[in-house]
């Protein structure tokens, strides 16, 4: 890649969302001068002819694909046929597009629900074929992991530089905490908030409380997107992580007690805990390109848990 790769245009799909918002912002802290973030209502990109239309539009250079259908465990059982298409199309339509104009480089974020159910924790990159996923969230996680055969396919065959990172679960503020599709922590925030605020003495959560998950604060994780799309250039699937797991029922009571809920958790064990545990090996982010994350959790969460209070009607 040429060292002048921050003057090169670049398309951020997703830009406008809970990631993509703060990967646009570092960006243009680090010099990026010519950013393009189409919004969804102008372009559906699982249409082919939209996509062709973002492409004449832009002229970029450069692609980074944020840009999906994602939600949290009941979001991901109620919609697998949506959550594989959509993530499908716009991805293979967005490269193979980005192949046919000649782009300079591909930036694809997979999803680490793309992991074998029972991959060895933590996770390694070369773990990522040994099984089948999750069942409640493999529509979504091969969907999306197919589109990383396509850039190895196409970096093998048309030269294209494509590279493909694997950010772990994300939280921070701005997140979806939309109880019908948000994800573990936004969703743990709202209860106990909305508990406290509606004077409840209980709350139910989802599963058993016994898997275990790793986080990382949203702007660590556009913090590492950015670094890759400016420094790595390798064909290798990249974990981006914090290098750390808990148990929902440890997160459960972490968040209870940073909100000042103190009224009783109980477990729906009738419905799914999810992958048992979820944990990367974060090491070829920090050697391929410098990332570290650098949120501590407690960090996160309180900022996490102000901007809701700040921000819920």
């Amino acid at each position: 890649m040429p060292h002048d790769i921050r003057q090169r245009k670049i398309v951020v799909t997703g830009g406008h969302g809970f990631l993509g918002a703060c990967v646009v912002k570092k960006l243009q802290e680090r010099g990026w001068t010519d950013i393009y973030v189409p919004r969804s209502r102008d372009y559906n990109l699982v249409e082919k002819q939209q996509v062709k239309r973002l492409y004449a539009d832009a002229k970029p250079r450069i692609v980074l694909h944020l840009a999906a259908v994602v939600g949290g465990i009941g979001a991901n059982r109620e919609n697998p046929g949506r959550f594989f298409y959509e993530n499908l199309m716009m991805g293979v339509q967005l490269i193979e597009e980005g192949r046919l104009q000649d782009i300079e480089k591909f930036v694809c974020i997979g999803t680490i629900c793309a992991y074998p159910k029972y991959a060895p924790v933590p996770f390694r990159e070369i773990n990522l074929w040994d099984g089948y996923p999750e069942e409640t969230n493999a529509p979504y996680g091969i969907a999306k992991k197919a589109l990383l055969v396509q850039l190895q396919a196409y970096r093998q065959q048309y030269g294209l530089n494509g590279i493909y990172l694997l950010p772990v679960n994300l939280y921070g503020p701005g997140d979806n905490f939309d109880p019908r599709s948000s994800h573990v922590i936004p969703a743990l925030v709202k209860k106990c908030c909305d508990a406290m605020k509606a004077g409840q003495d209980t709350i139910e959560i989802w599963g058993t409380g016994t898997a275990t998950r790793e986080f990382l604060y949203v702007d660590d994780c556009a913090e590492g997107i950015v670094l890759a799309t400016e420094q790595y250039n390798g064909s290798e699937p990249v974990n981006l992580g914090a290098g750390f797991e808990i148990s929902i029922k440890d997160l459960a009571e972490k968040i209870a007690a940073l909100t000042g809920y103190q009224g009783r958790i109980v477990w729906d064990s009738t419905k799914p805990d999810g992958q048992p545990r979820r944990m990367l090996d974060t090491s070829s982010a920090e050697r391929y390109f410098g990332f570290k994350a650098q949120t501590s959790f407690d960090e996160g969460l309180k900022k996490t848990i102000a901007w809701y209070r700040a921000n819920s009607k």
